[in-house]
């Protein structure tokens, strides 16, 4: 199993935004994001850490600005902190292995696909397509894409 984690050398690769929303829990504007409208088969993972976080077959349209997704590819993977800034009570989601702020989760997701929706920032994403994901590390989530 690979060894997920946060490096000095994956910090210094960042672009000022992502570095921004992964290390200081920024956000991008809505609308915005890289990501937002990919409709290609794949996994995002940790930019920082190249954990694997979500899968395409998760993805759905909410709307909302953001990339959303109904759940993460394994729970152990994010963690879900409460979030108390901007006057506000959400729960935050930041990666497991890396710690990067990743966005926040709301119970208003699909009802059919458990409710929920993790709202995800493109910038503390990289997209690996189906057919680099076995060449990535990245093959034992190839039957997720198939099987949703």
């Amino acid at each position: 199993m690979a060894e997920y984690r946060k490096t000095t050398e994956a910090l210094s690769r960042l672009s000022p935004e992502q570095y921004r929303v992964t290390q200081q829990s920024g956000t991008e504007r809505p609308g915005t994001g890289e990501y937002l409208h990919n409709h290609q088969p794949g996994i995002y993972v940790d930019v920082v850490s190249g954990e694997p976080l979500f899968v395409s077959s998760d993805k759905f349209e909410s709307g909302c600005g953001w990339p959303s997704f109904t759940r993460p590819v394994d729970p152990v993977r994010v963690k879900e902190l409460r979030d108390t800034t901007h006057g506000m009570m959400r729960t935050e989601v930041r990666s497991a292995a890396g710690d990067s702020h990743l966005g926040h989760v709301f119970p208003d997701g699909p009802a059919d696909r458990g409710g929920l929706r993790y709202c995800i920032n493109s910038a503390s994403l990289r997209f690996v397509h189906r057919d680099d994901m076995e060449a990535e590390g990245y093959g034992a989530y190839l039957a997720q894409l198939e099987d949703r």
